[in-house]
């Protein structure tokens, strides 16, 4: 081969050669500019829209908050108290020279006789709707001073409430707005709720002086059994039950009272409390567990009080120095430290140093725990008691017996009732500490309301009706619960007679007939 055709040849292989590579560089991308080029010089990764499968997780987590605030926000109610204050004998005075009959005129119609009450608001917080008739869950701070309640539900429709009773060892009470088919939130099983699970919490916070209705916040239970000092206060004598749940998501004043909804849409706490130093959601918002509410609103509507079962002992949270001495498999547990008089603990054959570590096959670690579930419990059931004794594992049965939980410093008032409102009087299940105070004989069997407060100028007033007397009886039905008596006095009209069957101190009997059904405004 002669050189001239050599050349050509290396030349064509050359020239395919450099074809071939230039086309497979190209299918591979090779041949595309720096990162300093143009707007083609982006990644392909971060040019790429997201593909559906990457966000559909998110979108269903979305889609499923926004159900659960649909299904719940219907049944969060905003909840307005009103106390009274008086005017102290505020009067006018009249000029000494103002001639008749102009003088009588002036001191009727504008002299102000002393002591008369006039409403002023205390608050504003949040509640739920846990009944189709019209109960409702919140909060114990949210209503304890009041003494006219308004219930505004997220329709509108405003409804004047009826405070069925309140706890303040644990924080509850139970309002009750008279309505049918009403919007309910489920309840669900406290017992069961995970740390780091998704819940929503709901409720009508407040800010600037305004009212957020219905706001929804989202977050996760951040811890379980927090005991933060709350409800440890002058009037729960060392009954108080603080066994929260913790939350991140937002809860602000006004959020009281509200649910703390899992993503099933049931109502697993009320939001109660938060932890900050500026009086705003920082990220620690507690819950009260709802099968402690549940419980406890269970026997208000009952008995109008709690009915709290006790083992009868005094107890202290496990330190890692006691599981040493009292030789346990983990820092967890409940010392038993001494027993109250006739306490079924120790009748059942519990000791000092015995170590609590189940009730009824519930593990127990820590004090709020145990005194939640057994007061979940009914006075006189049995509950079986586990505890470690220096080592050894052994089992009771213990008779639970009823506390005597102490009754809130004032009266459980009947909000904005029929008895208040046309009586003027107010009034609570006759329990035996008030039948004390009452002066009853030891060992009777009276039974009904006691009168708790009498208004200045009322019918109740005008027929010498006074505080610490027991009604037995409305037009010769008896009555056992402010309840009885409400459904009594509605089925009068004004000027219809009512009579009361009355026992005094000493259990003196009266007979009391009121007229004027309508107590002046």
């Amino acid at each position: 081969m002669d050189p001239l055709r050599a050349k050509l040849n290396a030349f064509g292989v050359a020239a395919v050669a450099f074809v071939v590579g230039l086309l497979t560089a190209s299918g591979l991308e090779w041949t595309r500019g720096s990162g300093a080029v143009g707007i083609d010089a982006a990644p392909a990764a971060v040019a790429q829209a997201p593909q559906r499968r990457d966000v559909q997780p998110l979108d269903d987590l979305s889609k499923s908050f926004i159900s659960i605030a649909r299904s719940a926000t219907p049944a969060v109610v905003s909840i307005r108290a009103e106390g009274s204050v008086r005017n102290a004998g505020v009067q006018f005075r009249l000029p000494p020279d103002l001639p008749r009959p102009f003088d009588e005129w002036f001191r009727r119609f504008y002299r102000q006789p002393e002591d008369v009450p006039y409403d002023v608001p205390l608050g504003v917080g949040s509640g739920f709707i846990v009944s189709e008739d019209g109960y409702v869950l919140t909060n114990n701070h949210v209503v304890e001073r009041a003494e006219k309640i308004f219930v505004q539900l997220s329709d509108g429709r405003e409804f004047t409430g009826t405070l069925a009773g309140r706890d303040p060892t644990t924080d509850v009470a139970v309002v009750k707005i008279e309505g049918k088919n009403l919007p309910t939130v489920p309840l669900g099983d406290s017992d069961k709720v995970q740390i780091g699970e998704w819940v929503l919490a709901v409720g009508n916070p407040g800010y600037g002086g305004r009212t957020l209705n219905l706001t929804v916040t989202a977050g996760i239970v951040s811890g379980k059994g927090r005991s933060i000092g709350v409800i440890q206060r002058a009037d729960t004598r060392g009954y108080a039950i603080e066994d929260f749940l913790q939350t991140d998501a937002a809860i602000n004043p006004g959020n009281s009272g509200g649910p703390l909804v899992n993503t099933r849409g049931e109502a697993i706490g009320i939001n109660t409390a938060i932890a900050s130093e500026t009086g705003y959601a920082q990220g620690y918002g507690f819950a009260i567990p709802v099968n402690l509410a549940k419980a406890v609103m269970n026997d208000l509507i009952k008995y109008g009080r709690v009915r709290r079962a006790a083992l009868g002992i005094r107890i202290e949270q496990v330190r890692p120095v006691d599981a040493k001495e009292f030789k346990l498999p983990e820092v967890s547990g409940v010392i038993v430290q001494d027993f109250t008089e006739g306490s079924p603990a120790m009748e059942a054959g519990l000791e000092r140093g015995d170590v609590i570590v189940e009730v009824d096959g519930q593990k127990v670690e820590r004090v709020g725990q145990l005194q939640r579930v057994i007061a979940s419990r009914e006075p006189g059931t049995t509950a079986e008691i586990k505890v470690i004794r220096y080592g050894a594992p052994m089992a009771f049965k213990v008779k639970l017996t009823e506390a005597t939980v102490p009754e809130p410093e004032s009266a459980v008032r009947l909000a904005g009732s029929r008895a208040r409102e046309r009586l003027g009087l107010d009034m609570r299940v006759l329990t035996p500490e008030l039948a004390r105070q009452a002066e009853l004989p030891e060992g009777s069997d009276i039974k009904g309301v006691v009168i708790t407060n009498v208004e200045p100028y009322s019918p109740a007033s005008r027929a010498d009706l006074e505080e610490g007397m027991v009604i037995t009886a409305v037009n010769r039905q008896p009555v056992r619960t402010p309840e009885d008596v409400e459904r009594a006095i509605g089925q009068a009209k004004p000027g219809d007679v009512v009579s009361l069957d009355i026992v005094q101190s000493q259990g003196g009997e009266l007979y009391r007939a009121i007229r004027n059904l309508e107590a002046p405004k």
